[in-house]
């Protein structure tokens, strides 16, 4: 479990990596706009100052009464919003603010720009736009003749260009409107925006920079001169006490502003209200008591009230009716002349022919005073959503990332696993909108990419564990198992310890007898090919009895039986298998006379005892192999067969385990190097027959003979054994300990080398 935790683990930390690098890049920009129009949509509601908000719009149907009724074709004579600036003086509006630029000279002459410039100064607070842009305007620097009646100003500017945040908020070109219109009481404000790279307004600029000096944007022009005239009431005539005509007093209609942006004094012509401080810092703005939250740009992230007609909207047409018809005293078409009263009202256009409509989240028709609108809404509010800092995404990231997959792959059952992932899925969903709500925008994308990535990741991990463990356990022991040992593992995974365990495993090792001197004389080809062919002989029948192939090495072939699948019966398995090579190499030893010019004869000991098995070796290259003492007898046991002459050494604890199935003889005991203790031997010669036990009865009595200290007797016996090598070895010991009487008499044969 620990293993698995680990690499679920690891598996949520490279998702959660893969989804940062993926965000970083904007990779999910896209999909999270998707996610940013549902929420807008989904919170979308009025907000406290809404309703002090209200749009005089020049829509379709303005357009064709003017058209009808005075003849006006577009752009429509200036002295025309004369009446809508007037009405909304009589209304009492707080701040009328247009979104239309004069920056050129009226197609009706200069009376009719000088007609205008006499309504704004009639009006309350006035902002009209000026266009700024990188590629647009051929103004490069403020004009002196230009006053500025909202300044702004922050000791910081400095800084906080340097710090790339503004980049692009600075803009080197502008067109003022015509010397008419710069000359009143208007306050000048940037009317440019830009969308984000899918064509959609989500941000806003508050200000803009143009010639070092700070221009305030549209909507935040509207709420600084409504902060002024707040401040300014009490030492002026109140807005709904003047008429028509009657100039409102400069500190009352225009907010303080500042000059320069480095504190510079205001040129000749300026307002001389005190400069309005901000102080600017990386991901907010601090204005007139607002603490606005930005982003890396410096664009502050609009909470939008509502698809196009969230704001109560007047036509143009309506508002001129009215004024003319209350100037004429007759009833206006507005039926409550006081509408406006302390409000922010502005002019723009909705007609689809004039081109001012901006996509949005809420909605791909949106009129573009009404983004302006929805600035000066957040503005009032004081609630601009903030973007989730990225410190706290990475965490979060991080964490439902790691968590997920680590509960994916704890889960013991699919459905317990499906239950996580049911759980985890919807979260980023979850808290991506309960953000928004508490003002805060939270990537739904990154969070769902990482989270999802995790999920899966931790699925793979349980489903293909069981997977993953069979066709492990097949690639290994393909070669080293019989199929149906594999099988049982397949059945029952437990049985292979991969970390090592002691059991009782009997050990067989085999050697070919002169093999170096045989490699010698044959090329690489040949030799190859005579190896491969004598292991695929051996190798198959020890497989096909059961056992598990150790390793190879050289001519050598190691093998064990019971492990990692049980086999109660593996002493029997493993001499059957030894007698069966020893038939295998019999019928193939003229073969590989023919080819080698040597006989072949393959030297094996068996021995049975506890050992450790498992996977050993390091974490990137190990073998299922055995390591114990019982495994070194086994390997002595292979070279004690020199002594007798033989080729096939069992050890007794192996002997002991065959239930009488095999016939054989005791070799007698040995003593092999690095153990004291001796080993009684015996060589097994084949299956179970009564012919071949009273072959082997001669030497049987030859040696209990020797056990009873009679070499005479022995000598009697083992001289009529020419034939076999075990017996003249016997003799020949006998005949030394019959010379020498007074030596010593050891019944236990002690080898001096491996």
């Amino acid at each position: 479990m620990d293993r698995k935790w680990i690499q679920a683990a690891l598996v949520g930390t490279c998702a959660a990596a893969v989804a940062l690098v993926l965000w970083m890049a904007g990779t999910f920009d896209l999909w999270e706009f998707a996610t940013w129009r549902w929420r807008a949509e989904f919170f979308s509601a009025p907000g406290a100052a809404t309703e002090k908000i209200k749009l005089i719009l020049v829509d379709q149907n303005s357009l064709a009464w003017g058209e009808k009724e005075n003849g006006w074709s577009w752009p429509w004579p200036r002295e025309v919003y004369g009446p809508i600036i007037d009405f909304c003086a009589r209304s009492g509006a707080k701040v009328v603010v247009f979104d239309m630029l004069f920056t050129e000279s009226s197609l009706y002459g200069v009376d009719d720009d000088r007609a205008l410039a006499e309504a704004i100064n009639r009006a309350p607070a006035f902002v009209v736009p000026l266009s700024l842009g990188k590629k647009s305007g051929t103004v490069k620097t403020w004009p002196r003749e230009v006053p500025r009646r909202l300044r702004l100003q922050s000791d910081n500017i400095d800084q906080w260009l340097a710090s790339g945040s503004c980049r692009e908020a600075a803009m080197p070109g502008a067109a003022f409107p015509v010397p008419e219109v710069c000359a009143s009481s208007a306050i000048l404000a940037s009317v440019s925006q830009e969308p984000d790279f899918d064509g959609v307004f989500r941000r806003c600029h508050l200000f803009h920079l143009f010639d070092g000096r700070i221009t305030p944007s549209l909507g935040m022009a509207a709420f600084l001169a409504g902060k002024a005239a707040e401040t300014s009431r009490a030492g002026s005539a109140p807005a709904d006490a003047r008429q028509p005509g009657e100039h409102a007093p400069v500190e009352s209609g225009e907010d303080p502003g500042t000059g320069p942006g480095n504190g510079e004094p205001a040129p000749p012509g300026e307002g001389s209200c005190p400069p309005q401080e901000m102080t600017l810092r990386r991901g907010s703005l601090d204005v007139a008591g607002r603490t606005v939250p930005t982003d890396d740009s410096g664009k502050a992230v609009l909470r939008f009230r509502g698809p196009a007609g969230s704001y109560e909207t007047f036509s143009a047409a309506a508002v001129i009716q009215s004024e003319l018809r209350l100037r004429e005293g007759l009833t206006p078409v507005l039926e409550n002349p006081e509408v406006f009263r302390n409000c922010y009202v502005l002019l723009g256009a909705s007609a689809s022919g004039l081109l001012d409509l901006r996509p949005t989240p809420v909605g791909r028709v949106y009129p573009g005073v009404e983004l302006h609108a929805t600035m000066l809404d957040n503005l009032i509010s004081g609630d601009f959503l903030a973007e989730a800092p990225k410190w706290s995404c990475v965490l979060t990231v991080l964490l439902l990332s790691i968590l997920s997959s680590i509960l994916v792959v704890s889960g013991k059952k699919a459905w317990q696993s499906a239950l996580v992932a049911g759980v985890f899925l919807p979260i980023p969903g979850i808290i991506g909108f309960a953000a928004y709500p508490m003002g805060y925008w939270w990537p739904i994308i990154l969070h769902q990419a990482a989270v999802t990535a995790s999920v899966a990741g931790g699925v793979f991990i349980n489903y293909s564990r069981e997977g993953r463990q069979r066709a492990f356990i097949k690639k290994a022991f393909r070669y080293y198992l019989s199929p149906a040992v594999i099988e049982k593992i397949l059945q029952d995974p437990a049985k292979l310890e991969l970390g090592g365990e002691r059991r009782e495993l009997t050990i067989f090792f085999s050697d070919l007898q002169g093999f170096s001197s045989i490699s010698e004389r044959l090329d690489p080809h040949s030799l190859t090919t005579l190896l491969n062919d004598y292991l695929s002989d051996m190798t198959d029948i020890i497989l096909e009895e059961g056992g598990t192939l150790d390793k190879y090495e050289g001519d050598a072939i190691i093998a064990f039986w019971n492990a990692p699948a049980d086999q109660p019966d593996h002493a029997r398995r493993a001499c059957r298998a030894a007698i069966r090579c020893q038939m295998k190499l019999e019928e193939r030893r003229d073969e590989f006379l023919q080819r080698t010019g040597a006989s072949l004869h393959a030297r094996i000991g068996i021995n049975t005892g506890p050992v450790v098995v498992g996977n050993m070796g390091s974490r990137k290259r190990f073998d299922y192999t055995v390591l114990g003492d019982a495994a070194n007898l086994a390997s002595r046991l292979e070279g004690a067969n020199k002594v007798f002459g033989t080729f096939t050494m069992v050890s007794e604890a192996t002997w002991s385990r065959t239930g009488g199935e095999f016939s054989g003889r005791e070799l007698g005991l040995l003593r092999v190097v690095g153990r004291k203790t001796p080993v009684r031997v015996y060589e097994p010669v084949g299956p179970h027959d009564s012919d071949t036990e009273k072959e082997l009865e001669p030497f049987r009595r030859a040696l209990e003979a020797y056990y009873a200290r009679d070499p005479a007797g022995a000598l009697a016996i083992l001289s009529g054994l020419p034939d076999d090598p075990a017996a003249r070895a016997y003799a020949a010991r006998c005949q030394s300990l019959a010379d020498h009487p007074d030596s010593p008499w050891d019944i236990v044969w002690n080898l001096k080398e491996k």
